[in-house]
């Protein structure tokens, strides 16, 4: 049987702290759904007693029906000379009702002395007392599994190779009672060799104490860009358990992408981590959790970003026609993902054919990709780009084989910017006109916050009365690039890229003019078009 390794995920909590980021109860109950059904072992949800929010959550979650995943309450050991019989916040983890509690203590004596500015040994007593209170049954009223971050455990044994008090401390927890005892890279500063080196030191410290049956963990932070690299080299040398946040989220430069570390270990490594077809979830997941944080998963996210199975080069394509596997190092079906085609003036006919294959579209003549590689070439010189709309290309395509349904005939659009005196104050205004022409003359003037929202919402608010369905088509994101750069300001051409979305689908579309107006009416009127096509 594959060796399991324990995941263990801090999104909620650790990556929470990220600029940018903020949780209600309800999102964090609706991640961990989400990662209940991805098969997460452990769910680490917050600082209950600490904060209310998260003491909230905690009674909320206790009526969750979970299928696989743990939930964890995250601490600290008790305070200097405080029994943790006595201490409020370990009562507050004991409360929250969690089946699991995650200690963290300090283990690099720099830390013990200037921060928590007490001795060595009482910060040992602290995390002795503190595990072994919250490991008795008798003492807290139930059965808790307990496990202990080991805070900046290896800068504090790079700084003690001698005395190795991290070690001190890891042992120590052991000896109460820990399950898992997890060593934290906490500044992010390490290499992968230093990692599994001193995970190798853990590892022993625990087997000549007796102690194999502890669980040895990771946590490791990017600010090196090594997070998974340090994790992988972990694992390597006797990790069993990962900590990691979904994307890579948390405070600087964030955590181990726990997603991208599950998928090398059971991928390339042969580990087992998440039962079944689960790894099939992992872009859902990542793009379901971004969603509610409102951080977009970066698009060249290993795995699971939108471009990591995305082809651009024609050499690429002439032998991904052939066999795929030859430019992608695993079929993204594994993980949930998808190859896309990307084209572009660098495409050549192979590209534009298995574009349009993806597309669904059978181009019988191969002049006709030839064809339509020429136009696209021509196409990008003039300033339009097509790997980062393929909106616009899909159309461009079916027009080219006489597969593009009609559309509405646009009579006329107007756009005008003004100021109106209010209460002495002057006022802007921005106020477009629409104009088209079907079986009947339809007229839309709509004012909005600057020219292209208003030309979006007269645009929508006319074609709503043609097809109903276009009320739901919502502008989601607006870049403008200045192409020309002979030209001086206003006097270059313009690229105007347009996301939209209509609450399922995403699709862009590109626009370019000798304005902004201009560039962006055509990204519009084409990215309506394109989300009215008929499926």
């Amino acid at each position: 049987m594959k060796e399991h390794v324990f995941t263990y995920d801090t999104t909620l909590r650790d990556g929470a702290q990220q600029e940018g980021i903020s949780l209600s109860v309800a999102d964090k109950i609706e991640c961990v759904r989400i990662m209940d059904r991805l098969g997460i072992d452990f769910i680490e949800c917050g600082w209950p007693g600490a904060i209310p929010k998260d003491t909230e959550f905690f009674r909320q979650a206790a009526r969750l029906d979970l299928s696989h995943s743990s939930l964890v309450a995250f601490g600290a050991t008790t305070k200097a000379g405080m029994k943790a019989s006595k201490d409020p916040q370990i009562a507050g983890l004991v409360d929250s009702g969690a089946s699991v509690i995650t200690v963290v203590a300090k283990s690099d004596p720099r830390h013990v002395t200037s921060a928590l500015r007490t001795t060595l040994e009482e910060n040992l007593r602290m995390v002795r007392d503190t595990v072994s209170y919250l490991s008795s049954p008798d003492a807290v009223g139930r059965p808790i599994t307990v496990m202990v971050d080991l805070e900046h455990f290896f800068d504090g044994l790079a700084w003690d190779s001698r005395e190795r008090y991290p070690i001190q401390v890891m042992i120590e927890a052991a000896r109460a009672g820990a399950a898992a005892v997890i060593p934290c890279d906490t500044n992010g500063g390490n290499l992968p060799a230093t990692i599994a080196q001193m995970i190798e030191q853990a590892r022993d410290a625990l087997v000549n104490d007796g102690h194999e049956d502890v669980v040895l963990g990771i946590h490791a932070h990017n600010d090196t860009g090594c997070a998974v690299a340090n994790t992988m080299a972990a694992v390597g040398a006797g990790a069993r358990q990962i900590q990691g946040t979904i994307n890579g989220y948390g405070e600087r430069t964030g955590n181990a992408d726990l997603l991208a570390c599950l998928a090398n270990l059971q991928i390339k490594m042969g580990f087992d981590l998440l039962g079944g077809h689960a790894l099939t979830h992992l872009t859902s997941t990542a793009r379901s959790i971004g969603h509610i944080v409102n951080i977009a998963p970066f698009s060249r996210t290993p795995y699971v970003g939108a471009s990591a199975f995305a082809h651009k080069a024609g050499l690429h394509a002439s032998a991904i026609r052939v066999d795929p596997d030859l430019y992608q190092h695993i079929d993204p079906e594994q993980v949930g993902n998808g190859m896309r085609m990307l084209v572009s003036e660098m495409a050549g006919r192979a590209s534009i054919e298995l574009k349009a294959q993806e597309l669904g579209i059978d181009l019988t003549s191969p002049d006709l990709a030839t064809r339509l590689a020429r136009i696209v070439k021509e196409r990008e010189a003039d300033g339009y780009m097509y790997d980062g709309a393929d909106a616009s290309f899909e159309l461009l395509l079916r027009n080219e084989v006489g597969m593009l349904p009609p559309f509405v005939d646009v009579e006329s659009w107007d756009v005008s910017t003004g100021q109106r005196p209010a209460e002495g104050q002057p006022l802007s205004s921005t106020r477009a006109t629409v104009t088209i022409r079907t079986h009947a003359r339809y007229i839309h003037t709509s004012e909005g916050n600057g020219p292209v929202n208003a030309l979006d919402r007269a645009l929508r608010a006319v074609l709503t009365q043609y097809k109903p369905e276009a009320a739901v088509i919502e502008l989601s994101d607006f870049k403008v690039h200045i192409l020309d750069q002979h030209h001086a300001g206003t006097a270059s051409t313009i690229r105007v890229l347009i996301t939209m979305s209509d609450g399922e689908r995403e699709w862009s579309t590109v626009g370019i003019g000798t304005d902004i107006i201009e560039a962006s009416w055509e990204a519009l009127f084409d990215g309506y078009r394109w989300g009215l096509l008929p499926r």
